[in-house]
């Protein structure tokens, strides 16, 4: 077993916010791409970390009381960073509900939604007999984008510090911009305090470094 904490990912939202969390926290970790293009996800070895196939995935060598850990889900990994290193995630019992609370939105909200956009709208559009669920996403990803725009309103992060919360949004919203292509048509410049968040959160240095780890283009690091 290696000494120190192994990550299974590839460079997509999700991926990326455990590998730009790991870097926030300068934690010690080795990282291995799984392809999920190639179907790496289904392989026997990795459906043993990651039960439901999904990235990102972890084992932890040095957990606590000495166990190791092996964790799935990237809501759930991050909270375990954030608790293993004290960072990135309040102790505080309210506080800390109301830190989940805009996780789960992340988690039940941003990155399904702004994922199915992304397959109707990049992927599968020229196959599709009509615009429905193009248009269905469409307005679910605004509605969303504005539901964060007014969370943004006279704050610098979606919390009250940078948190494991902005750092499982940002990768997203970014995804939307870029690499869907669609910040004219989803009219992003329009929504200015997510604007602003994005791209303060985008150039924080372990942001740079964290969004390229298991990036298939760039290698694993």
């Amino acid at each position: 077993m290696p000494d120190e904490l192994q990550l299974y990912s590839m460079a997509t939202p999700n991926g990326q916010k455990v590998s730009i969390a790991l870097e926030e926290m300068g934690l010690t970790y080795e990282p291995h791409l799984i392809n999920i293009i190639e179907g790496d996800q289904k392989d026997p070895d990795f459906l043993h970390i990651s039960p439901n196939g999904k990235i990102p995935a972890i084992i932890d060598p040095n957990g606590p009381e000495g166990e190791t850990v092996v964790l799935a889900e990237s809501a759930a990994i991050l909270i375990y960073l954030a608790d293993k290193t004290g960072q990135l995630f309040p102790q505080n019992y309210l506080s800390r509900m109301e830190h989940i609370q805009w996780l789960m939105f992340q988690m039940g909200h941003i990155g399904p939604m702004f994922g199915q956009f992304g397959h109707f709208y990049k992927f599968i559009k020229d196959k599709l007999k009509d615009d429905y669920a193009e248009q269905r996403y469409t307005k679910e990803t605004i509605r969303l984008l504005d539901v964060l725009d007014q969370r943004l309103e006279g704050r610098k992060y979606i919390m009250d510090d940078y948190s494991i919360v902005d750092i499982s949004m940002v990768p997203w919203v970014n995804c939307c911009a870029e690499f869907y292509d669609a910040w004219e048509y989803l009219d992003m410049g329009n929504f200015k305090n997510v604007e602003d968040w994005r791209r303060r959160v985008s150039e924080r240095p372990a942001y740079v470094k964290g969004k390229e780890v298991c990036n298939i283009q760039e290698g694993q690091r």
